[in-house]
């Protein structure tokens, strides 16, 4: 049986895979919202009334939430005798000390969309070897494609952070680079030069509405980088400005019918 903390946008779609495959998970309606029942029901999850419960239940426990619950998810079901994996986008600071809470852990990264029958995403592991052999084996012909990288706590958390961190701060610097020059009248020039530059975020900017219904989770996971790399002595400088490019973006949590004029207005103090 595996439990699942808690099932958002993503978390729900990881627990489909595994219903798919064959798996019976849990979740707890405990203080949970009625969009979280719906995601839930939708995935094929069976729900339990308290974490006592689901611990009791299961023996995995898959945590999906965003990064800046971590921490106080992972302590509220702390010495949990099961395998703990913690897939947030946190740094490996944050995860070893996470590791502490448990006594088998599997730090995990998902790196891609939330899986459906169309796209797939990947789940990078690592920790002891039984543990991640066993999470592994759960993810097996299902859209979630398990990648086992060695038995180290932090190396999967530190492959998320160097890939987030350039993926998103990507996106940001594209999107303040479009409203300037939409301000000055040039956004049809610019989208130009990034298609002759093959310019990656810069030549995509239909994509940033999509960024900005989503920076309420981007912003807190360019701080953990952040914190990863100052904790390397490696400036953390540019994962910072992208996270308070995001937080321009904070009314526009999951409103995924904005317009891109108006997603780029909103990054204007005038705006």
């Amino acid at each position: 049986m595996i439990g699942l903390l808690h099932p958002g946008q993503m978390g729900a779609a990881i627990g489909a895979q595994l219903v798919e495959a064959g798996h019976s998970v849990l979740w707890c309606r405990a203080g949970r919202s009625t969009a979280t029942e719906r995601r839930a029901g939708e995935a094929g999850l069976r729900g339990v009334d308290t974490l006592a419960e689901l611990q009791a239940s299961c023996e995995v426990l898959l945590s999906i939430c965003p990064p800046a619950a971590a921490s106080d998810l992972a302590g509220s079901v702390a010495g949990f005798g099961g395998i703990y994996v913690e897939a947030n986008a946190i740094s490996p600071h944050r995860m070893i000390g996470i590791d502490k809470l448990f006594e088998s852990v599997v730090d995990a990264s998902i790196i891609g969309p939330p899986p459906h029958a169309e796209r797939s995403a990947r789940l990078y592991l690592s920790g002891p070897a039984p543990a991640v052999q066993r999470v592994h084996g759960l993810f097996v012909g299902t859209r979630v494609e398990p990648v086992a990288l060695g038995e180290r706590i932090g190396d999967a958390s530190a492959l998320k952070m160097a890939f987030g961190s350039y993926n998103k701060a990507s996106h940001a610097l594209a999107a303040v680079s479009h409203a300037l020059a939409e301000h000055y009248g040039v956004g049809a020039a610019l989208l130009a030069e990034a298609g002759l530059e093959s310019g990656g975020a810069l030549g995509k900017p239909h994509r940033l509405p999509s960024v900005a219904a989503r920076a309420w989770r981007w912003g807190p996971e360019m701080l953990e980088a952040a914190e990863s790399f100052a904790a390397l002595g490696l400036p953390p400088d540019l994962a910072v400005a992208a996270a308070a490019v995001f937080d321009r973006w904070d009314a526009d949590k999951d409103d995924h019918d904005l317009e891109l004029a108006e997603a780029l207005r909103h990054l204007r103090r005038d705006g």
